[in-house]
């Protein structure tokens, strides 16, 4: 036998990918760091989910290099193990922000608050039941229980920590839907939540909540990235802009400095119906390829109708 000394196929195909992943990912736990420390954190619930998304995410990150190990992943391949990385991974990268945003969110949504002590205890049972339900199963894919069956012999010797699981996900249960009867309390009879309960340093917390459909009135000047926390008495406003018509500013890309104005077109359904002839004609080329040619020709009337050269009533005046 002959050896070269370079990795085997397998080996270094898990290899970069794990290195594809890891390294891109610890970008962003530095930059989620690095929000933190350049912000002005305030300890109440939408802020209690960061320390579960950091522990949650970094732990699946972890043993997601431990499944790129060729020995370790052909202990674990097709186990429970593999259930418990890629739910730490998602609940961490995708769960935990997700309900974050809500709390941070529905009060501009809605203009009510959601409650405080419920959503502590929402932060407390789902990060203490998705540990609690899925942490035990890295256990039990170490011990050799496969996933996708959904029955064992009792020898093999999992029950118990199986029962562990289901009673804990009863926990993670009652977090979800205390959260989903407090979004539903808060949108009716939440406490008000004023322009900027948080106070964040961003231009959408500058308007009303719920905002108007117009969102300003008068445009406002952004000098920085927080101009809320830069500009101690008001906001500037852009000037210079029609009152009796719609219009935008139009301003450069890199220091957005205003270059000219813009009248805004009048409102048309054409892009409407020209979305309806696409989705039409993509579902229905599932289906058979000749969707494509006759579902063309209805999206080609939607587009001629949408950008047909025509005046508008600014214009005239």
């Amino acid at each position: 036998m002959f050896t070269t000394g370079l990795p085997r196929l397998g080996e270094s195909f898990f290899t970069a990918s794990s290195m594809a992943i890891a390294v891109p990912a610890g970008v962003q736990i530095l930059c989620w760091l690095a929000t933190i420390w350049l912000g002005r954190p305030i300890f109440r619930v939408p802020f209690l989910f960061i320390p579960a998304l950091f522990f949650t995410f970094v732990l699946g990150g972890m043993t997601g290099v431990m499944v790129a190990s060729v020995p370790i992943d052909t202990q674990v391949h097709d186990t429970y193990f593999v259930v418990a990385h890629f739910h730490y991974v998602l609940v961490g990268g995708a769960l935990f922000p997700l309900l974050d945003a809500v709390y941070y969110w529905l009060p501009k949504v809605t203009g009510r608050m959601m409650s405080e002590r419920v959503g502590r205890w929402v932060v407390g049972l789902l990060f203490l039941g998705f540990n609690f339900t899925f942490f035990p199963m890295h256990i039990l894919g170490l011990q050799g229980m496969p996933r996708r069956v959904y029955t064992y012999q009792v020898e093999m010797g999992w029950g118990g920590m199986n029962l562990f699981i289901s009673l804990c996900s009863v926990g993670l249960a009652a977090g979800f839907l205390l959260f989903c009867i407090d979004v539903i309390r808060s949108a009716r009879n939440g406490e008000p939540a004023g322009d900027n309960p948080w106070r964040a340093s961003t231009l959408e917390w500058a308007t009303s909540s719920p905002p108007p459909p117009y969102d300003f009135a008068r445009l406002p000047v952004a000098n920085s990235a927080s101009p809320l926390w830069d500009e101690k008495n008001s906001l500037p406003v852009v000037s210079g802009l029609s009152v009796n018509r719609r219009e935008l500013l139009i301003t450069s890309m890199g220091t957005a400095t205003p270059e000219a104005r813009e009248t805004s077109p009048q409102n048309l359904i054409w892009p409407f119906w020209a979305a309806i002839a696409t989705s039409m004609m993509l579902v229905a080329s599932i289906f058979t390829p000749w969707a494509v040619v006759w579902g063309s020709i209805p999206l080609a009337i939607t587009l001629i109708g949408w950008f047909w050269p025509r005046g508008t009533p600014e214009d005239d005046s």
